[in-house]
């Protein structure tokens, strides 16, 4: 926990997941002092972060998922995600977790596919890893690779490699 100037605790307001230049992840963590309203944010190796958080919190990603799930079961997906958390003891609901959440396990990345996701403009980043996630889960794969991105690539948008 941070602790303001003023002698008040400082809140986590928000988490961005962000990939430093070795390909760690690293989340910045904003924090607000509900008494001065000073506002400070921390960059954190992702194992780090969570002894800071004062409650559980979303990531952006994360919540973009969840706001993909239908208004009636969103209340209920919420409840079982944030029960995970707190089951294994994380503050930080992030986009992996909700995975693990809802399906018991984690789909891995290749770090090849990682990278080219990476190259996704942002807006549509976490609708292209909800949809590969969700297609190596149906097939029963456990990592998304970068054959299955072609492939997702080319049904939606028919861009199919061209093999000589």
């Amino acid at each position: 926990m941070l602790i303001c100037g003023c002698t008040r605790w400082m809140h986590a307001e928000g988490v961005d997941e962000r990939t430093d230049s070795q390909d760690q992840n690293c989340w910045f963590v904003r924090f607000e002092c509900r008494g001065c309203g000073v506002r400070v944010g921390v960059d954190l190796p992702a194992v780090e972060a969570d002894a800071l958080v004062d409650r559980v919190i979303w990531t952006d990603d994360a919540r973009h998922r969840l706001e993909r799930v239908p208004p009636y079961a969103t209340a209920l997906i919420q409840e079982q995600v944030e029960s995970y958390a707190r089951i294994h003891s994380h503050r930080i609901i992030t986009y992996d977790l909700f995975s693990q959440a809802k399906i018991g396990e984690a789909i891995l990345w290749d770090a090849e596919a990682e990278r080219r996701l990476s190259n996704v403009p942002p807006p549509v980043r976490a609708m292209a890893r909800v949809e590969l996630e969700r297609t190596a889960a149906e097939r029963g794969q456990v990592r998304v690779t970068v054959a299955l991105m072609e492939e997702v690539k080319a049904r939606y948008f028919g861009m199919a490699v061209q093999k000589p």
